[in-house]
């Protein structure tokens, strides 16, 4: 509950003299917007004015699977509809991006009604042939960029297949159209990473790189099969194999993980971004 106050003919007299000089008691007496606040006001999130972080996670990561979830909080807060999250390193991810790169149809359409922005990864989803066509006309090679998490624009072509059973039949032929242009450009399905042939276990396990209780990272292995590096006792993004030993951060190109190896034995990781070098050692 907010903590408002009533306005006493005490206290509006007292404001004037910090500036109300100019306003009339009445004119302060009877309007709803003004009120007094005492003290600091606990209950504000950290970077208010900005909406509370909790809430913008939570909407970008519902957008994944759950509409019913999605209209709770945008129907509630409309502007939530064009929320942006950094999952780590800078994997930024819209709410309509999670979306589309998951083939949820539904809540596209849902957030776009309520002002989310699309992308050209959003129309490759869609199915919209032209769209995506005069896209890559008007701008030559950009059908190589990649989505939130490294995801390529063939993925999401391919993603919107999921959903087919809902689907038209002129909407199921412009899916496979796009997908076959796609598929003739021959550089729209992202990079090609080595194949991970050691064994997986001996990166998984807890690594620190400072004295605080949250300050390290876990290594696990996520349901694609791939080693994922997240906060302490988390999952978290994807880890592409580039070399021996060393890796991408889920598509982000600035981002290098390494991993110090003594007699077959992990010792430590290293995370390697612009500006800044943190070793966590394996515990």
């Amino acid at each position: 509950m907010k903590n408002k106050i009533t306005l006493s003919r005490r206290a509006a007299v007292k404001s004037s003299v910090f500036g109300l000089l100019a306003v009339s008691i009445p004119n302060i007496a009877f309007s709803k917007h003004i009120f007094f606040r005492e003290g600091i006001n606990e209950g504000l999130p950290m970077r208010y004015p900005s909406i509370d972080d909790a809430i913008v996670s939570e909407v970008v990561g519902k957008s994944h699977s759950d509409l019913d979830r999605v209209k709770e909080l945008v129907d509630r807060r409309v502007e939530l509809a064009r929320a942006t999250w950094d999952w780590s390193f800078g994997d930024w991810e819209s709410a309509i991006g999670a979306a589309s790169h998951v083939g949820r149809r539904d809540i596209v359409e849902y957030l776009i009604g309520k002002g989310a922005r699309p992308t050209m990864f959003t129309y490759a989803m869609l199915g919209a042939f032209d769209i995506v066509k005069a896209m890559i006309e008007m701008t030559p090679g950009i059908q190589k960029s990649m989505g939130p998490h490294g995801i390529s624009l063939l993925s999401h072509a391919k993603a919107g297949l999921r959903m087919k059973d809902t689907l038209s039949t002129s909407q199921v032929e412009n899916a496979e159209k796009l997908i076959d242009f796609l598929n003739n450009l021959g550089d729209a399905d992202g990079e090609t990473y080595l194949e991970m042939t050691e064994d997986k276990q001996k990166y998984l396990g807890d690594y620190m790189y400072g004295e605080g209780e949250n300050d390290g990272f876990t290594i696990k292995e996520n349901m694609r099969k791939m080693l994922s590096l997240g906060k302490l006792g988390n999952f978290g993004g994807g880890l592409f194999k580039i070399g021996e030993n060393k890796f991408m951060y889920n598509g982000v190109t600035s981002v290098f993980i390494t991993f110090q190896i003594e007699y077959d034995v992990i010792k430590s990781l290293t995370v390697n971004e612009p500006n800044l070098t943190l070793v966590a050692k394996k515990i």
